[in-house]
């Protein structure tokens, strides 16, 4: 390819990423254009996204506001043909994402992603059979449902930003214990986990290197730093959610262990672990007349012990010792004098 097709190729490729940010309806400014494009990975000035909005203009019912700095949308009477076009099943996926993901999202990609939610509904509200699909599709929850705590959105849009920027981040956060006294941290954002009603922020502490997880309800305010976040060496959050740590530990100042979890039960009630196994290592066998034991490797977090309490008396005995001893409430044997 020569320099002249690799310009050629650079320009339609930018001028298509402005395109499809802009909206039919609110209008996006120049500067704003401008981050979302150094996201993506192409630096550019003011200037030439200037000059690229002018060019467009020429071939495109775009339009601007007049006003500096400029803010540009589709025309009004835009024609559908020239707005960025949307398939069925890709409108169907905008819309789960808005639907069930959309919280998890800093607002500069929300907004970023505006335009496409729009187009979605656009492009469903033509296809009855395919719109259908979102009305008969729900998630529901495994466990008890509960209402999720309010969260304060200043403070959750800027961790958010902290997170996608990978910059560190000062918090005031409301501890949990101590009568809720409030605690100034500095914190490196790692990641962000959903569990049932509650997200966390995993991270370390500027002064710490043991990876902590923060509830984001209990943040009172938020600011990013100019320091980059500092990451501790191989983690890999996906290892970090198989290790149990978000059980949550049952005893928080050492690292969750993984125990052989031995369960007898009736064969009635063990019925759903044949479906869904504990481990990919669990076994059932029978041990007398209608009575089998569950055996599985699995991390010894405080959601096991709930999730076991959960069965009341249908389990008949557990091992290990400590762990029917968290269960049963059971106080700790003392030896003999």
């Amino acid at each position: 390819m020569s320099i002249q097709e690799k310009d050629t190729s650079n320009s339609l490729y930018r001028q298509w990423q402005i395109l499809s940010r802009l909206t039919a309806g609110t209008w996006t400014g120049t500067r704003t254009l401008q981050e979302i494009l150094e996201r993506e990975g192409v630096a550019i000035s003011l200037r030439t996204i200037q000059r690229d909005l002018n060019q467009l203009a020429q071939r495109f019912p775009i339009e601007n506001n007049g006003e500096t700095p400029q803010g540009w949308r589709w025309q009004a009477n835009a024609p559908i043909q020239s707005l960025p076009q949307m398939t069925s099943s890709q409108a169907v996926t905008f819309m789960m994402v808005e639907e069930h993901l959309r919280h998890l999202l800093p607002q500069s990609l929300i907004e970023e992603m505006n335009p496409w939610f729009d187009l979605a509904r656009h492009s469903l509200s033509t296809q009855n059979n395919v719109r259908q699909w979102i009305n008969r599709v729900r998630i529901v929850p495994a466990s008890q449902p509960l209402i999720p705590p309010i969260v304060n959105k200043v403070a959750q849009q800027v961790i958010y930003e902290g997170l996608l920027q990978d910059k560190q981040l000062e918090c005031i956060y409301q501890a949990r214990t101590n009568q809720g006294e409030n605690k100034t941290y500095i914190l490196n954002p790692l990641a962000l986990v959903q569990k049932g009603a509650i997200i966390y922020l995993i991270c370390t502490r500027h002064d710490k290197s043991d990876v902590r997880t923060f509830a984001l309800h209990r943040f009172k305010s938020a600011t990013v730093l100019d320091h980059r976040a500092l990451h501790p060496a191989n983690f890999n959050i996906d290892e970090y959610i198989e290790s149990g740590a978000l059980g949550f530990r049952v005893n928080y100042d050492q690292p969750t262990k993984n125990i052989q979890l031995k369960l007898k039960m009736t064969e009635n009630t063990a019925q759903t672990f044949y479906e869904s196994k504990l481990s990919l290592d669990q076994e059932i066998e029978p041990i007398d007349e209608n009575i089998v034991e569950v055996s599985a490797t699995v991390p010894f977090t405080s959601q096991l012990v709930w999730w076991l309490r959960s069965f009341g008396k249908k389990i008949l005995h557990i091992e290990p010792y400590i762990v029917a001893q968290q269960v049963y409430e059971v106080e700790e044997k003392k030896p003999a004098q």
